[in-house]
């Protein structure tokens, strides 16, 4: 692991004492119920961001306004009602990243000089609502880190438009930073290993591959430079070589394409298919480019890919969860959010 000083031997080494700091963590977002009308006004908000969907002339205001928020958000409410959290009422990634900001305020709130708090892109809790909850209570120094290990626009940029959206409104701003992507970290590779090696310990089968799924995009935001799909080539890459394995058991795939353009490739469902078909009987699929298990993980790869894979002939899926609040996601977590914060603490 990274060494990083505790942040009471960091105050004592520089005597320094300054103003609160505000950390928020930031995911993507979340429906606040699991029926039609909460799931068409999150995908309104969702699919409105011009980092989302880069066209919003006309032709896409009437898709999405004419037909999309008609018929999709039903089938939507679907996917999440079979992975809501009934007794809280919310959704999975919502549990989860309160739970990660909870947990990181216990480890580094230095006598509540640092103040950790959570927010979601779309949806609530919003950016706007934490970032002036932290001003209120006296934030002026704001660390912003989103909760995604890889970067393309549609996700850190994204977040980082709305923080700047908000301090566009403010007379006095706090002095803000960011954190990087972790993509390539050693600290959260080896998290990822060490879940991995810990999921296959508790399977009653030995998965003859892995596959690493990772949220897709058009791949036309590549090609106009967007550094997201080398970022994923890049976590695979030394995911294979810190637990071992080539590229035929350590596969790349992307999930969840939308509409009708060509995305990244090779996709994950196809993939369940292919393998299946060719006699693969026993996989795993990790997806390393969610910091928290949400409807993407939880349905559409541990209920919807899994029911393909076992269709098309294979016998037995494992889903490996992400790593959420796990002691290891959150040493992950804590350790990108402590180096960011030299300087000020």
């Amino acid at each position: 692991m990274t060494a990083v000083l505790p942040i009471e031997t960091a105050n004592a080494a520089s005597g320094l004492r300054s103003e609160r700091i505000g950390v928020l963590l930031v995911n993507l977002g979340t429906p606040d119920s699991a029926d039609t009308k909460g799931v068409r006004v999150y995908l309104k908000e969702f699919l409105s961001d011009p980092r989302v969907i880069e066209d919003q002339g006309l032709l896409w205001k009437l898709a999405l306004n004419g037909v999309i928020l008609r018929v999709r958000p039903a089938r939507k409410a679907r996917d999440y009602r079979k992975i809501w959290n009934t007794e809280k009422n919310e959704s999975p990634l919502k549990t989860i990243t309160r739970s990660q900001s909870d947990k990181l305020s216990a480890a580094i709130s230095d006598g509540n000089r640092v103040v950790v708090d959570w927010a979601m892109r779309y949806g609530n809790p919003s950016i706007q609502s934490r970032i002036d909850a932290l001003m209120a209570q006296g934030c002026e120094r704001l660390l912003v880190v989103p909760l995604y290990p890889q970067y393309s626009a549609a996700t850190s940029a994204s977040v980082c438009d709305e923080v700047f959206r908000v301090l566009a409104g403010m007379r006095a701003q706090p002095t803000l930073r960011v954190t990087p992507p972790y993509y390539q970290d050693p600290d959260y590779i080896d998290a990822l290993a060490v879940s991995i090696d810990t999921h296959f310990a508790t399977l009653p089968f030995e998965p003859e591959l892995i596959v690493a799924s990772f949220h897709g995009m058009p791949q036309k935001y590549v090609d106009n430079g967007d550094p997201y799909e080398r970022q994923c080539i890049a976590t695979t890459e030394e995911l294979r070589k810190r637990m071992g394995l080539d590229a035929s058991r350590l596969l790349l795939t992307f999930q969840s394409r939308f509409g009708y353009d060509e995305w990244l490739q090779p996709y994950t469902d196809k993939t369940m298919e292919r393998l299946a078909k060719e006699g693969v009987r026993r996989i795993a699929v990790v997806t390393p480019g969610f910091s928290a298990d949400c409807l993407e993980t939880l349905e559409e790869i541990a209920q919807e890919n899994a029911e393909i894979f076992r269709h098309n002939g294979g016998e037995q899926f494992a889903f490996i969860p992400c790593l959420n609040d796990s002691d290891a996601g959150m040493d992950v977590i804590r350790q990108l959010v402590l180096r960011e914060l030299q300087g000020w603490i």
